[in-house]
């Protein structure tokens, strides 16, 4: 260290051995903040802000002499005069003094003590936020939360430098919280779109840059409802591929605070079918709707192929309000076309497998199976003019297969022939026939 450190240090323990202890009192606060004025010119003093209610007196102010015992005489600001007038005086010797419930304004404090006397000057403002909330609007589309602010938004003191007026801004900030926890709008009166379908509570939050804050719940009850369902099909059995008519379909309402008794399905007719009809009216179809359905989970059977759209209306109902919602299915129900198939060779053997001669058929309606021998004698004849499907046909009715046998005697190995005809659920006729071998070699 050269000489001239050595030289500054000493002059500075020296300055700091001198000071007297009074150097070192002060004006503090539990304020919840503090901050400094913004006065034209000279020092500033400090503004103790404090939170509460409204009307109550939270102000205090702590005059500190350090550690040696003092007097201390209070004064307030006397905002017509421009002076400082007579507060309180303190002569109790202790090193601190404490003014409390006071109202707004300036305090100054003289410390007076063995080494002299120090003034210092604060601010105090008793500060609160107040506000109301309400919901005075709310109807199928939107909801208005409404807040009222009730406190000031701003402080006035005085520039102790030339004795005009400033102003304190409080710095409020509003937010509107759903549930207490998701912001949905910073404007103290703000439209919701898209109202939650539940009763749902927010709050009213009002801040200000002191740390001041109120909060004030309200409940939105929902008068709104969000239309939704799902729809079941059975297990594919004919095809795994396709859906086969008669399809039977379960409508599974999952919609949301909707009315019980007051859902509207509509059943579209066959897309193609409506194509049809609107190219031959030049555009204009009669009616798009197969069938409403007025109940709140139905099911319902697609008699014939085609492709169906399903829409759902749900309702709610309040003293002012009818709200309603929609909901179409993303993909339209498909029940397949109808088809026939027949194998070209069966084994009825005993061995299990390949035991009877199945034609199978899909989406028909109507159906007559007929099986021939090689001279065109009528061996095997189903015929059914309301079809359900071919699994349940199969299952529930032997006579839609021949077994190999005729009058209960095996049929002769050899070539056999088959006719099948009917009427699709598209409504085409189908016929189909060919040849086909019996086996009984294993």
């Amino acid at each position: 260290m050269d000489i001239q450190s050595r030289v500054a240090a000493f002059i500075v323990l020296i300055v700091f051995a001198l000071v007297p202890t009074m150097a070192f009192s002060q004006i503090t606060s539990v304020a919840n903040e503090v901050v400094p004025t913004e006065y034209s010119s000279g020092s500033q003093d400090n503004i103790h802000v404090f939170c509460g209610e409204k009307g109550d007196l939270n102000a205090s102010l702590i005059a500190s002499s350090g550690a040696e015992p003092a007097s201390f005489e209070w004064l307030k600001y006397n905002e017509s005069s421009g002076n400082f007038d007579p507060f309180l005086n303190d002569q109790s010797g202790n090193t601190t003094s404490t003014i409390s419930n006071l109202a707004d304004g300036c305090y100054r404090v003289n410390v007076t003590g063995t080494s002299g006397v120090t003034t210092y000057t604060a601010w105090v403002f008793n500060n609160y936020v107040e506000a109301t909330a309400e919901i005075p609007e709310s109807d199928c589309i939107k909801f208005t939360l409404k807040g009222t602010l009730l406190s000031p938004t701003t402080f006035t003191y005085i520039d102790l430098s030339n004795g005009q007026p400033k102003l304190l801004n409080k710095g409020i900030q509003v937010e509107w919280l759903e549930n207490g926890t998701t912001v949905v709008s910073r404007v103290i009166t703000s439209e919701i779109f898209d109202p939650p379908t539940k009763n749902t509570n927010y709050v009213l939050s009002v801040t200000d840059r002191f740390d001041c804050v109120a909060r004030i719940n309200i409940e939105y009850i929902s008068i709104v409802t969000k239309a939704s369902f799902e729809a079941t099909k059975p297990e594919r059995k004919s095809d795994s591929r396709f859906d086969e008519a008669p399809l039977r379909v379960t409508f599974n309402n999952t919609s949301e605070n909707g009315d019980a008794g007051k859902y509207e399905w509509f059943i579209f007719r066959d897309l193609d079918e409506i194509k049809r009809e609107s190219a031959a009216n030049g555009g204009v179809v009669k009616d798009s709707i197969l069938i409403k359905i007025f109940t709140d989970s139905p099911e319902y059977i697609f008699e014939n192929s085609g492709k169906y759209m399903v829409k759902l209306v749900s309702k709610k109902i309040s003293e002012f309000h009818t709200c309603t919602d929609t909901f179409y299915m993303s993909d339209y129900i498909v029940a397949d076309t109808a088809f026939i198939e027949a194998p070209n060779v069966f084994t009825p053997n005993g061995d299990e497998f390949n035991e009877k001669f199945v034609v199978r058929f899909f989406s028909m309606k109507t159906v007559k199976i007929s099986i021939f021998n090689r001279w065109g004698k009528v061996l095997h004849v189903w015929e059914s003019n309301n079809v359900q499907g071919f699994s349940p046909t199969i299952d529930s009715t032997p006579q839609a297969v021949w077994d190999g046998k005729v009058g209960g005697k095996l049929a002769t190995p050899g070539v056999y022939y088959y006719v099948v005809e009917g009427t699709g659920r598209d409504g085409k006729r189908k016929r189909t026939s060919g040849f086909f071998h019996l086996f009984r070699g294993k």
